[in-house]
């Protein structure tokens, strides 16, 4: 039966389900205070991988079904979805491969470096040549044994003590989230910027049903005491020649190169914050390390971007619940930094609960 729904929230988790519903037929419109670039979802680095979010038996579900539709969007370049490769690396110890990443042609990379397995040249039986993630080659085998890449700058290929790779979708935030919007257009929906609720009954009593899409805005709106604000702050550069492969390091100090086609992000934070100020220090850090691992001059910093990642202790919230005014809200919020890796799969979810 068709209905009227309002979604509070326009970052990727709001602008997914609104397609979904909207796409079914429901007469649906968005309310959100920010919109597009301006929201924390348009900050995002927007790699597939399910980070900063919980319960892991809840979360690769749900990011393993929006993976299989990023994977179709990928083939319609107008969508900016694309595959990439991702090297994920640990400077602590032996990194763990998990199942889910295993299913998806996960493989362990042999050399604490940024350099992949890939053959691209022989010399010899023992003697084969891989591809470093700036496309200059190196010798590796037993020519270079477990030494450092020689075209890595000093320290950086003892950064890393193990790794793996594997093929994820990548969204161009600045294109993805403009496409989102105009299948809502194409759909019939409406979108109002500016909104502003103390409390989700304020939501136009006209409106059948809510989905609450608020991600951090959560915490007051539903006075939700586990939310966490998880501040992350990145620097834009000019595109990197040759970087083909996002790099990225979850120890800390957390690193991350995600090359986009027209300019390459830098990371990262994680802080328990709300402070949407642009840090300098910050920014010297990150682009201190990514310059050192990726052994690149420094960049010019196009712009500086700061996101709440909205952490939920307890774990996503995707539940059906009811207002005081007896109006139904399915619940879809404290993605933490994995709103665009779950974004599909929890508003499939959302709206299973509707009936």
């Amino acid at each position: 039966m068709k209905k009227r729904i309002a979604v509070v929230g326009a970052g990727v988790s709001g602008l997914t389900a609104a397609v979904v519903l909207a796409e079914r037929g429901h007469d649906l419109s968005i309310f959100a205070e920010a919109i597009g670039q301006s929201t924390t979802s348009g900050a995002a680095a927007a790699i597939w991988f399910p980070y900063d979010a919980e319960p892991a038996d809840k979360v690769i579900p749900w990011a393993l079904e929006t993976y299989k539709v990023l994977v179709d969007l990928s083939r319609d370049p107008p969508s900016g979805v694309s595959m990439i490769e991702l090297r994920q690396f640990s400077r602590a110890g032996e990194i763990q491969i998990p199942d889910w990443a295993r299913s998806l042609g996960a493989r362990r990379l042999h050399h604490p470096s940024i350099a992949t397995t890939t053959s691209v040249a022989t010399g010899s039986p023992r003697d084969e040549f891989v591809r470093s993630a700036t496309g200059r080659i190196r010798p590796t085998g037993e020519l270079a044994g477990l030494r450092p890449a020689p075209n890595l700058a000093e320290g950086a290929g003892d950064s890393f003590k193990s790794g793996f790779v594997m093929t994820v979708p990548l969204m161009d935030t600045t294109i993805y989230l403009d496409y989102l919007r105009e299948r809502l257009t194409k759909a019939g929906a409406a979108i109002h910027a500016g909104a502003r609720f103390k409390a989700l009954e304020d939501v136009d009593p006209t409106f059948d049903l809510v989905i609450n899409c608020a991600g951090f805005g959560a915490k007051t709106l539903v006075h939700d005491a586990d939310l966490e604000p998880h501040r992350g702050q990145v620097a834009i550069i000019p595109k990197i020649d040759n970087l083909t492969s996002a790099v990225v390091c979850d120890d800390a100090p957390l690193m991350y190169a995600i090359p986009r086609p027209h300019d390459c992000i830098l990371g990262g934070t994680n802080e328990l914050s709300q402070d949407l100020v642009v840090d300098a220090a910050s920014t010297t850090r990150i682009v201190a390390e990514c310059t050192r691992v990726l052994q690149i001059d420094n960049p010019r910093v196009l712009a500086e971007r700061v996101g709440i990642r909205p952490f939920r202790k307890s774990g996503v919230c995707v539940e059906r619940d009811c207002l005081r005014d007896g109006r139904t809200v399915i619940h879809n919020y404290g993605h933490g930094g994995a709103g665009f890796t779950l974004s599909w799969g929890c508003a499939r979810e959302a709206v299973s609960l509707i009936s």
